[in-house]
């Protein structure tokens, strides 16, 4: 496809992948609630956070008020794996009815509640609560833009601060939350639906007349009846030894003319939408390049050499044949190591189909955020299911290698890629549940985990396997010599380590922007659903890793050089070299993580991420090279 073509199919895909869902359309699960006037809207708690630590805890780690009974809720695997610990609440709203400094309970704080507080709020974690599937945000005012907000995930447990003139620094807790609910208002049908769910934190110290009588008590920091409500946080409420802390709250109701179909919409406003498009015209930059050079050998180089070849006459002639053509007795020869390619290639077929459908779903809104999980859930089922490609795939390039044992390079497949991933993942995992983390996953997800892998993608690789092995031999267009000939000494730029170093930073390049979003919402707790620009950014990683393989493949061959399997994989999978070395900048530039084990877990993960992303890439490479030298040595006559 010529460069300008790329330009118009990158454009459309742009239409259909940045247009909006169907109004109306509900998914399986994420149906709407229609609530009526005084029904009951129970407030769910899910794990406090720490963008410092990235150590989640149950909510209830912390002596915050207690229902009379805690009843977990039923988590699917993505939400397990993320560590979301889903609980009821004792906050119960009714539909409509306003609140005001309403109690919630009163706390004794003892030396190891306070220490606990302490510690969270030293580490400054967030509470998240969930009510009708929103999860609780704090709006903050934009600085750039007036009236425009940004949200932030939860609200922090409390904040550090001085006393007017004390040089002691001491840890105040938000005791007392004003939340906000917005809803959206059917005057056909007169029921409402949630469409925000907002909260403004404060830390007061409360105080009461009389003796204490739980809920009935009357508060003089915060009395409905006197219309004293709490709007700031004059008199903080410290975490001390030996103190009581009354934690409080307001409801508000306020109608929105935000439909429910588009409630999500202000939580994954992109305000940097300009940097995502810088992003896409960048990359389209670098595939225009990279298509113009391919196009260039194509149609001019290729062209040229191929019409001369055909058009050697006379003996003397072929032997001063130069160039590609003339390694053509040793262009298909297996490489060395050859087992290990073929594992390598499957793997990255299954990563390569796994992300192609996940996006697929994920543009046409097929996976809600609302669905928490739901993602890394479809992944990890994706990826057991394409096992059957994986097993096809190695098989049949092992078939092209004249290997005969078929079972010996399914175990391989099978077990190569999933067994190290599951060993970093069981050290990590191990890690994190000696911080007594709920991050930590338990024994029978663990167990479900490996019976995905043992009882499904393990066979599906077999039967991929066997399959593959059964389809006749791919044919080479040319024969392979008997005997290898000998390699002339190269040019320094032809170097094997200096061009696959020099491959990886193009598709790196044509990435890194968006990848600075996908590390800022994972590790920052950020809202990112822009799959759209995801897809976008996905394709055009796809014709970049297979134009700069194909170009720096060409010149090998011109260089006399055949050894190309292992290359063409290794020069496009180098950009999880550069993904990996980005990361690294990225934890000492944007990250403060203090904890050594909270390193740890990152480093680990960014380099189960980069694994992951060279066997993709290598793979795209890989396959771009083998169909081009197809191409290229059938379309030339060999005596």
């Amino acid at each position: 496809m010529a460069p300008s073509a790329w330009a118009v199919a990158l454009a459309a895909l742009c239409i259909v992948a940045l247009a909006p869902p169907a109004a109306g359309f509900y998914l399986p699960g994420v149906a709407p609630n229609d609530f009526e006037k005084k029904d009951p809207l129970p407030v769910k708690v899910n794990k406090l956070t720490s963008i410092k630590t990235q150590l989640p805890y149950s909510y209830y780690s912390l002596p915050f008020c207690k229902p009379d009974t805690i009843v977990d809720s039923a988590e699917n695997l993505g939400e397990v794996l993320r560590g979301d610990r889903i609980e009821n609440s004792p906050y119960t709203f009714e539909m409509r009815e306003p609140q005001m400094c309403q109690i919630v309970c009163k706390i004794s704080v003892g030396e190891k509640e306070a220490k606990l507080l302490k510690e969270k709020i030293e580490d400054e974690y967030r509470v998240n609560m969930i009510l009708d599937n929103l999860p609780l945000v704090v709006p903050i005012q934009r600085v750039d833009q007036e009236g425009a907000y940004f949200y932030q995930h939860g609200f922090h447990v409390g904040a550090k601060g001085k006393y007017s003139g004390s040089k002691d620094e001491k840890y105040f807790i938000h005791n007392h939350l004003s939340f906000t609910v917005k809803y959206h208002r059917d005057e056909q049908r007169g029921v409402s639906r949630i469409v925000a769910f907002e909260v403004k934190p404060y830390s007061v110290k409360h105080e009461y007349e009389g003796q204490w009588n739980d809920k009935k008590t009357r508060l003089t920091t915060c009395d409905p009846h006197a219309q004293h409500i709490i709007t700031s946080s004059e008199s903080p409420q410290e975490v001390e030894v030996g103190k009581d802390i009354i934690f409080t709250c307001d409801v508000d109701f306020k109608e929105s003319d935000i439909k429910w179909a588009s409630r999500w919409d202000s939580y994954l406003l992109m305000t940097d939408d300009q940097i995502h498009w810088f992003s896409i015209v960048n990359s389209l930059m670098i595939v225009l390049f990279l298509s113009g050079m391919v196009a260039m050998i194509m149609l001019r180089t290729l062209y040229r050499d191929i019409s001369k070849y055909n058009q050697l006459e006379t003996q003397e002639e072929a032997q001063e044949e130069t160039g590609w053509k003339l390694v053509h007795g040793d262009v298909f020869r297996p490489p060395s190591n050859s087992d290990w390619l073929c594992v390598y290639v499957g793997t990255g077929v299954q990563f390569f189909g796994m992300l192609l459908v996940t996006m697929v779903f994920a543009v046409l809104g097929f996976l809600s955020p609302s669905n928490r999980g739901g993602l890394m859930t479809a992944m990890l089922l994706l990826w057991v299911f394409m096992g059957l490609l994986t097993g096809y795939s190695s098989s049949r390039l092992y078939k092209l290698f004249k290997g005969s044992e078929w079972k010996n390079i399914a175990l391989r497949t099978a077990f190569t890629f999933p067994g190290s991933v599951f060993a970093i993942f069981f050290f990590l995992n191990a890690l994190i549940w000696g911080q007594k983390s709920s991050g930590a996953v338990p024994f029978t997800t663990m167990f479900a985990l490996v019976l995905l892998w043992f009882g499904i993608s393990v066979p599906l690789v077999f039967v991929g396997s066997f399959l593959g092995f059964k389809k006749p031999t791919i044919e080479d267009p040319v024969k392979t010599n008997k005997i290898p000939r000998q390699i002339p000494e190269q040019a320094w730029y032809m170097n094997p380590i200096f061009s696959i170093l020099i491959g990886g930073i193009l598709p790196f390049g044509a990435v890194f922007i968006e990848l600075f979003f996908i590390l800022t919402s994972i590790w920052l707790h950020q809202f990112y659903y822009i799959f759209g620009f995801l897809f976008l950014v996905f394709l055009i990683l796809i014709v970049t890793c297979a134009e700069i393989s194909i170009v720096l493949c060409y010149f090998q061959l011109c260089s006399e050089d055949y050894l190309w399997w292992w290359r063409s994989y290794l020069t496009s999978g180098s950009s999880a070299l550069y993904l990996f070395l980005y990361a690294t900048f990225y934890f000492f530039t944007k990250l403060e993580i203090t904890k050594f084990v909270s390193a740890v877990l990152y480093f680990g993960y960014m380099l189960i991420a980069s694994y992951a992303f060279f066997t993709l890439t290598g793979t795209i490479g890989f396959y771009a090279c083998f169909l081009f030298i197809r191409l290229i040595y059938s379309s030339v006559k060999i005596e």
